[in-house]
């Protein structure tokens, strides 16, 4: 591959789960397939998946998500330390349908644990490649782990050796997250990608007002994620890429939080040291171009094709949105995605396999008329 990842043309990671594979989930809670069965279909899944992903004019491919439930809960849940647990309601309130009450606690010492079902995820995937076409793994980024578990949490519930030891919890979290990079790397994985919704929240007015009502010090807590995130990167290898998407929810084609990126745009595209940044711009929920003035040398993927409806974007629009964009980001490192995936967690976004397939068309379409190295 001579294209520099992220790619003019890319995605952010999940697909809509096809019926056989539904059925074969279900099945399997009912006692009427192994999990040797469900995998053998998912596998048969994913291989389809990927010809498409192929097909339709994208150089990198994912699973689509399809052996998880969420698109976060699978991975921190398997994490040493960790466990999903019954919850009574979602963490978030979303504008509409709401997700299975579940989250997830940390119950021990944090680790990464080197039979984490994502790493024989990742293998699969990896043995899918080919010249023209490069595996891309997501996980939820680590920030991740201390907003669910002590930021959305009105009375968090940590074990002994966290209770009131910050510093320790975020130690441990880079010395898992950096194990994590190290499995992925060894595993082949030289395109990785942190989902994380913290910065979507901190971008919203309602949400940030009610942090601070309840004492949390949202300033310091964004400093620590970056500092985090940066103690992570800079144990990366330097022939791995490794980038972030900011998401505001997307569960059943809604969504919980809004507000432009200005709240947070110097301390995180100023300072973060990802590769590239994911970021929603297909409604004016996410604001304008401006504080894209904080880009410090990172691609910025516009997420400017929205995954929650099926009516295509005029290209044409797409063009002069680009456009407008690169007045503070250089047109050589701007690339065009869809602004999320097409189902966060396993029932998806409401649209259409064909709709879905038709989204990614018009993101290379765009992208080889605009950059012509797309």
């Amino acid at each position: 591959m001579t294209q520099r990842i992220p790619f003019r043309k890319d995605i952010v990671g999940s697909f809509l789960r096809p019926e056989a594979l539904k059925e074969a989930r279900a099945a399997l809670e009912e006692g009427k397939i192994s999990a040797e069965e469900l995998r053998a279909v998912e596998d048969r899944e994913i291989r389809r998946l990927v010809e498409e992903e192929k097909k339709n004019g994208l150089h990198d491919f994912t699973d689509g998500e399809f052996r998880r439930a969420f698109w976060h809960l699978d991975f921190l849940a398997a994490l040493t330390g960790c466990e999903q647990v019954a919850a009574k309601a979602w963490s978030v309130h979303f504008e509409g349908k709401q997700p299975k009450a579940t989250t997830f606690r940390i119950t021990g010492k944090l680790d990464f644990p080197k039979n984490h079902p994502f790493l024989s995820h990742f293998r699969f995937l990896k043995s899918l490649e080919d010249e023209g076409h490069v595996a891309k793994m997501t996980i939820p980024s680590p920030s991740m782990l201390h907003l669910m578990t002590c930021v959305r949490e009105e009375n968090p519930l940590l074990p002994d050796m966290y209770e009131g030891k910050e510093d320790v919890l975020f130690d441990h979290i880079i010395r898992t997250y950096r194990k994590a990079v190290e499995a992925f790397y060894d595993e082949g994985c030289r395109y990785l990608q942190f989902d994380d919704t913290s910065w979507g929240e901190f971008c919203s007015k309602e949400k940030t007002d009610a942090y601070r009502t309840r004492g949390l010090d949202l300033e310091h807590i964004k400093r620590k994620y970056v500092e985090v995130l940066n103690a992570i990167l800079s144990a990366k290898p330097k022939d791995m890429t490794i980038t972030m998407h900011i998401c505001r929810g997307n569960f059943r084609s809604t969504w919980f939080s809004s507000g432009g990126y200005e709240p947070v745009a110097e301390i995180l595209f100023g300072s973060c040291h990802v590769d590239g940044f994911f970021l929603e711009y297909d409604s004016h929920r996410a604001g304008d171009f401006k504080p894209l003035r904080f880009i410090n040398g990172q691609r910025v993927v516009l997420g400017l094709v929205t995954s929650k409806t099926a009516a295509l974007e005029n290209p044409e629009d797409l063009k002069e949105r680009i456009r407008e964009a690169a007045a503070y980001v250089p047109l050589e490192n701007l690339c065009l995605s869809p602004q999320c995936g097409f189902a966060s967690t396993e029932e998806g976004n409401i649209l259409t396999e064909e709709e879905q397939w038709a989204k990614i068309r018009l993101v290379a379409q765009v992208a080889e008329e605009v950059w012509q190295d797309a």
